[in-house]
C-alpha cells in the first residue's frame, strides 16, 4: 500500500467513528454491499462444515480494533488451565501460504502472518494459519480437544459451538454498514451470537439505539498495558519518553496505552495495518529520531528479524482481565453438549 492510498484509507476509517451522518455516496453504497454481503453469508453457511472437536469463534461486527487477538490469548490460557488442549486457528492475514500451516518457530510473518506469529509466540498451543480455515479446522482437530476460531463470526463455512462477538468499548461508530460505516453487519445478526462482550475498556459500552433490542447480557473483558519489556533481553530499563512505531488499526490506541503507564510519546510512527516492514523501513525509524523506538507486540513479531541485534527491541505488554462468570457462561454453552473439560 502506497503513502497516499494508506491516507485515503485512513480518513475514511476516522469518517467512520465519528458520531455523525456519512458521505451520502458511501451511504448509496451501503445497499448495495449489504445484498452481495447477504448473498455471500447464505451461501457459505449453505457449505458447512463439522470437524470432531467443539469450535469456539471469536469474532465481531466492525472492521478492525475490537481486540480479537488479546481475548483469543486469554481464552487460549484460561482453557488450558482448565486441563483442556486448545488449538488456535487463524486465516493468517499479511501471509503468503496457500495451504493450512501448523506453525513452527522458523515460520516467518511473511509466510503465516503477524496475528498468526504473535499467537503462536504468546499462547503456548498449537497454531494454524489457514486461508481455508475448514481445511485448517481438520487440521487443528489433530493438534488438541478444542479449537478457538480466530475471527469467525461471518465465516459461515464452519459450525461453531459457540459463537462469542466482541464489540469495542468506543462504540459502533456512525452505526453504518461498510463503507459508509464500520460494520461488517447490520446490529440485528448479533441475535445469532451466543455470548457478546465488551471488550476494550471497563467503561460503559457505547452503542447505537438499535442495540437495545438485542436481550443478552453484555459481559465486559479488557486488555491493559502493563509494562514495557526488551524483546532483545539487553535491558531491564524502559525508556521515560518514546517514538511510538505501529501498524494496526487503531493506532492511536497504542500511544494512549503507553500514556496510561507514564511513558511520554516524543514523536510517532503509523504504518497500514498488517503492514510488511523493511530494512530500509527499519533504517528510517532509527534514523529519524533520537528517542528510542517502542512497538507493539503484533509489530514486533515481525520487526524482529530486521532489528538490530545489538539494541534493545521495547514492546508494550498487555495484560488481560474478564468480568466474573465469563468463562463459566463459555464453558456453560460448550457443555450444553457435553464436550468441554471442567
Amino acid at each position: 500500500m502506497t503513502d497516499c492510498s494508506g491516507k485515503l484509507v485512513r480518513k475514511v476509517e476516522n469518517m467512520w467513528w465519528q458520531r455523525r451522518a456519512p458521505h451520502l455516496l458511501l451511504q448509496v453504497l451501503s445497499p448495495i454491499y449489504q445484498a452481495l454481503n447477504d448473498h455471500n453469508l447464505k451461501r457459505r453457511e449453505s457449505r458447512q462444515s463439522r470437524v470432531d472437536v467443539p469450535l469456539i469463534s471469536i469474532g465481531n461486527i466492525t472492521v478492525g480494533g475490537s481486540g480479537k487477538t488479546p481475548f483469543v490469548l486469554w481464552l487460549a490460557d484460561a482453557l488450558r488451565a482448565q486441563g483442556n488442549k486448545p488449538v488456535i486457528l487463524c486465516r493468517g492475514d499479511g501471509g503468503n501460504a496457500r495451504q493450512a500451516v501448523h506453525i513452527t518457530p522458523e515460520h516467518s510473518a511473511a509466510e503465516i502472518g503477524d496475528e498468526a506469529l504473535l499467537l503462536a509466540r504468546e499462547s503456548g498451543c498449537p497454531v494454524v494459519s489457514a486461508q481455508d480455515r475448514v481445511a485448517g479446522a481438520r487440521m487443528s482437530a489433530t493438534l488438541g480437544d478444542i479449537i478457538i476460531l480466530d475471527d469467525g463470526f461471518q465465516y459461515r463455512q464452519l459450525h461453531r459451538d459457540c459463537d462469542i462477538v466482541l464489540l469495542p468499548a468506543g462504540g459502533l461508530g456512525n452505526g453504518a454498514l461498510l463503507p459508509a460505516g464500520p460494520l461488517r453487519e447490520p446490529l440485528s445478526a448479533l441475535q445469532r451470537a451466543d455470548i457478546i462482550v465488551q471488550s476494550g475498556s471497563r467503561s460503559e459500552l457505547e452503542i447505537h439505539a438499535d442495540f437495545v433490542d438485542i436481550k443478552k447480557k453484555t459481559w465486559s473483558w479488557h486488555a491493559l498495558p502493563s509494562q514495557l519489556l526488551d524483546w532483545n533481553l539487553l535491558s531491564r530499563i524502559p525508556p521515560a519518553t518514546v517514538h511510538a512505531v505501529c501498524g494496526i488499526a487503531k493506532p492511536e490506541r497504542f500511544i494512549y496505552s503507553l500514556q496510561d503507564i507514564g511513558i511520554d510519546v516524543g514523536q510517532h510512527s503509523f504504518f497500514p495495518d498488517h503492514h510488511r516492514y523493511t530494512a530500509h523501513d527499519m533504517q528510517r525509524i532509527l534514523e529519524s529520531s533520537q528517542l528510542t523506538p517502542v512497538f507493539t507486540a503484533k509489530d514486533a513479531v515481525k520487526v524482529q528479524t530486521l532489528w538490530p541485534q545489538d539494541k534493545p527491541l521495547w514492546v508494550l505488554k498487555q495484560i488481560f482481565g474478564a468480568e466474573s462468570g465469563l468463562l463459566h457462561q463459555i464453558e456453560s454453552t460448550l457443555n450444553t453438549d457435553g464436550d468441554l473439560k471442567c
